[in-house]
């Protein structure tokens, strides 16, 4: 049995001696060429199984998905109030009616607005007879019946009379009044033409006019608000690194959840000069088109600003943030020059988002760029430097 398993266990020995052999015999990766800031490694080298290039890719002038809320335009709304006291004896219009300016929004019973009147009616006589009165000293002191002072206190009468009239006719005229009103019933009208979009009046209900109050809307609010809803103001909450892709003017798209097939142009028109110091968000201001007022105050959508045509020549290219290394606080990446091919640049870079980072110079659009293995490359390039940290 021994003599049978000797060439059995021989020919074990041989094959693993051959092995060995082969193994030591395989051939080593061919070395990577260094020349300048370039390395080269020949077709077919494994190394290149390590890397990953990928093209650089303009970069977008756009900040994308951000939520605003929509609201009423300051520009376009009005809050009435009434200027009078009294008691509301009706109410011309309801909630999403349309007024042009001037058009009459309640009818208020005032004692104040009576008095307006009476006020002016007043004063207007009074001038009429202090004229007349004028006119007939002047006539007597012509005729030597009258003395000088009688003239001269007919007319500093007259003038009195006149700066009450005057007096009288403004305040009714801020009450949108005239001496022709038969009664003492007040118009509240609204100065602005657009849509009712709120109403906090009813007949019967006692206003005064104090509760225009400007510090305490809270508890005061307004009898009627007006406002134009074809044009509506949005409020976009913007991270302190979209701060470089927006400026007043821009244009901005937005799209709501309501309308999804549908999409809304509008620009930016203002930005806030300073950040939330709890968000770390500025607040964004633009004015949005609200063709057929499908759009609604208050309601939250999704924002874009556009890209700016005009300088996507300036904005440079995005790439992957991973393709980016720093050493001595100076940013580097791997450009493949041709297959097999890389050569190392120094970039100008900007703030790192959603995996991207923005490059303003050294690279240009659609140059291959090596998205994984660079670290690999620049050990190769520069051994004596070995502690480049990959972003």
């Amino acid at each position: 049995m021994k003599n049978r398993n000797l060439p059995l266990g021989f020919l074990a020995l041989l094959g693993l001696a051959g092995c060995g052999r082969e193994s030591a015999q395989a051939p080593e990766p061919p070395a990577p060429k260094v020349s300048g800031q370039t390395v080269s490694y020949p077709a077919g080298a494994p190394q290149l199984a390590y890397l990953t290039v990928h093209a650089a890719e303009p970069r977008r002038l756009a900040v994308t998905h951000l939520t605003g809320r929509l609201y009423l335009s300051d520009d376009a709304t009005v809050r009435v109030f009434t200027p009078v006291a009294g008691q509301v004896t009706a109410v011309d219009v309801d909630v999403g009616q349309a007024v042009s300016a001037a058009s009459a929004l309640a009818e208020i019973s005032s004692p104040d607005f009576g008095q307006s009147l009476a006020d002016a009616r007043s004063a207007e006589a009074n001038l009429n007879a202090a004229e007349k009165t004028l006119a007939r000293s002047r006539d007597l002191f012509d005729h030597g019946a009258a003395a000088a002072k009688d003239v001269e206190a007919a007319q500093a009468a007259y003038g009195v009379a006149s700066a009450e009239r005057d007096r009288a006719a403004a305040r009714l005229t801020l009450y949108h009044g005239s001496e022709a009103n038969a009664n003492q019933v007040y118009t509240l009208r609204t100065p602005l033409g657009g849509v009712v979009v709120e109403k906090n009046i009813n007949p019967g209900q006692e206003v005064r006019a104090d509760q225009m109050l400007a510090n305490a809307t809270n508890l005061f609010a307004p009898l009627f608000v007006v406002s134009d809803p074809t044009k509506l103001w949005i409020q976009v909450d913007a991270a302190e690194t979209d701060l470089a892709d927006l400026q007043p003017g821009q244009r901005i798209r937005i799209t709501s959840k309501a309308f999804p097939a549908k999409a809304f142009d509008g620009t930016v028109s203002n930005i806030g000069p300073s950040l939330d110091p709890t968000t770390r968000t500025v607040r964004v201001r633009g004015v949005v088109e609200n063709p057929g007022n499908l759009l609604k105050a208050e309601m939250y959508v999704s924002v874009d600003v556009l890209r700016d045509e005009s300088k996507v020549a300036q904005a440079g290219v995005e790439v992957p943030s991973k393709a980016i290394f720093t050493i001595d606080r100076n940013s580097f990446l791997f450009v493949e020059l041709s297959p097999g091919k890389f050569e190392r640049r120094q970039v100008e870079i900007g703030t790192e988002k959603d995996g991207k980072v923005p490059v303003q110079a050294g690279v240009g659009a659609g140059q291959r760029v090596v998205t994984e293995g660079g670290l690999l490359l620049q050990s190769v390039l520069d051994p004596a430097n070995l502690t480049p940290v990959a972003r």
